[in-house]
């Protein structure tokens, strides 16, 4: 595992300060030897004495003067002169403000951006359950998998790593299996994309995207990341009481590499009570004596795989109540008793014009956050790394079970690789069970983006119609634009006005043009 500081964000009059040096910088490398003069080097050395101490170079500096906007009158851009000056003030400024006083708000002022290399896809999934960061990754539906994995220290000199190692072989001998019958298949089945350079690129993609459901969540992978200094540290604490060794190391990693450029603003980096045991106990303490597993239920079957389970029966008319509100000088029950005492063609109404001017990159009016919708759902781990992105959703997961079965791409069927398939996946779950009697922590790794998870996912309309227009577009990977159009079936049959303009990018202008005719449509 490789961590870097990519960079962070410091004090713009630091930065002009720099861009100064180095234009005369410039200068002097241009001149000729004869043209060298005093004026010119005073000019450089005036420059240089501009030139920030390195303790000024961070992020604390920000910080610190945002943190005195509140209680001091002077402009802020000389509250920053001020905290660039004194840094040891200011760090012991945001200490005071960000951890005794509790504004840790403050703390959001300073960024980080961090290359994170070497990591596991399982690795992966926990970093980016932390919803206000942002996360670029490398994708196996573009890059060709290079047999590229990370053996756990937990199963390391174990009997379990042998059974891990064989179980990895197989997998990704069955990758390049998969990948090569796939070409194979899409080069004779899609002749008028083989034929040329760029659609034989397209089809390289598609037998990446389907080979990769038989690799593991050991496989190794890199993204970068941005996250401000208060959720580094949630990030750094929640490490620290994680199981996998893995985690914890990333987490003790960070820290090290941004603990010299802001140590005033990252404090509580060990694991809580609250972090690490809750859960924990819960599932040794709690569930036994409910025996919630004998408690009759209609329960979701693997072969269900999105089921909505709670939603707002009202949807429409919530929706409606708060486009009313934001138009009018009314009470929402005011404007909620309206709501239901609209027809049914005024209720339409109402939402069209809602929708009227809205492109298919728009997002929809915030009105629409006022209903929500609750689904289980299975989903595979490949599918699952798509739907983790959408981060204003309340996601709760289970642990990847074998017992829910796989999800098999359909191409795998129809260019008869479906027995290798099977193999794989069937000496996968063998594998993950056996390591589980020796290493419990880390029987996960072995398993493969073809197995499932169960998933509670909760969504408001709005958030809804962002899923749908990006999951169910043509170009959306196959798997979860298929959860996706589940989704919005389910939402639609309870809420038809509320998601009357849903659908992918690809289908928005037929269906604008099938509310509102040929009207120009306003940007």
């Amino acid at each position: 595992m490789e961590i870097k500081v990519a960079g962070y964000n410091i004090d713009n009059e630091i930065i002009d300060s720099f861009k100064e040096f180095a234009g005369k910088l410039k200068l002097f490398r241009e001149l000729k030897d004869d043209e060298m003069n005093h004026e010119i080097l005073n000019e450089i050395v005036k420059s240089v004495s501009k030139l920030p101490n390195k303790d000024e170079i961070t992020p604390e500096t920000i910080s610190a003067a945002y943190a005195r906007i509140s209680r001091d009158s002077r402009p802020v851009y000389e509250l920053r002169r001020e905290s660039r000056k004194e840094v040891e003030r200011s760090r012991k400024s945001s200490r005071s403000i960000i951890f005794n006083m509790g504004h840790s708000s403050v703390a959001e002022h300073a960024v980080f951006n961090f290359d994170i290399i070497n990591i596991s896809r399982l690795a992966a999934e926990f970093l980016q359950r932390h919803r206000l960061c942002s996360f670029t990754e490398k994708s196996q539906r573009y890059i060709k998998f290079d047999d590229d994995f990370i053996v756990p220290e937990e199963i390391k000199g174990t009997k379990a790593e042998t059974i891990f190692l064989k179980a990895i072989k197989k997998q990704n001998d069955c990758y390049h299996e998969l990948f090569d019958g796939l070409m194979r298949y899409y080069k004779g089945s899609r002749k008028d994309l083989a034929s040329e350079s760029k659609g034989l690129s397209v089809l390289e993609g598609m037998a990446k995207e389907d080979a990769r459901y038989v690799t593991s969540l050991a496989v190794s992978t890199q993204m970068g990341a941005t996250m401000n200094a208060r959720n580094l540290e949630n990030i750094i604490s929640r490490s620290a009481g994680n199981k996998l060794n893995e985690i914890r190391l990333m987490g003790k990693l960070l820290y090290e590499k941004i603990k010299g450029i802001a140590p005033s603003l990252i404090k509580y980096t060990e694991s809580t009570k609250y972090g690490s045991r809750t859960n924990k106990n819960i599932i040794e303490n709690a569930l036994p004596a409910y025996n919630i597993e004998g408690y009759g239920s209609v329960a979701s079957k693997p072969d269900e795989d999105v089921r909505l389970v709670k939603y707002d029966a009202d949807s429409d008319i919530k929706i409606a109540a708060s486009l009313l509100f934001a138009g009018s000088a009314c009470d929402y029950m005011t404007c909620e008793n309206k709501a239901r005492d609209l027809s049914d063609k005024e209720k339409k109404d109402l939402f069209q014009e809602s929708l009227r001017h809205i492109q298919q990159y728009d997002h929809v009016l915030r009105a629409y956050e006022n209903s929500e919708f609750l689904y289980e759902m299975i989903v595979s781990a490949s599918c699952f790394a798509q739907l983790k992105r959408h981060r204003m959703a309340t996601i709760l997961v289970q642990d990847y079970d074998p017992s829910l079965n796989y999800t098999m791409p359909p191409a795998i069927f129809k260019a008869k690789l479906e027995k290798p398939f099977r193999e794989v996946m069937a000496a996968t779950s063998r594998a993950c069970y056996n390591i589980k009697n020796y290493c419990p922590e880390a029987c996960l790794y072995v398993l493969a983006n073809a197995n499932r998870r169960r998933v509670l996912l909760k969504v408001n309309a709005r958030e809804s119609y962002h899923i749908s227009r990006l999951r169910e577009d043509e170009h959306a990977q196959w798997d979860i634009r298929d959860k996706a159009g589940k989704m919005m079936h389910l939402a639609s049959a309870v809420a038809p006005l509320t998601f009357m303009l849903s659908g992918g990018k690809n289908v928005f202008s037929e269906k604008h043009v099938r509310l509102y005719g040929n009207e120009t449509r306003t940007v």
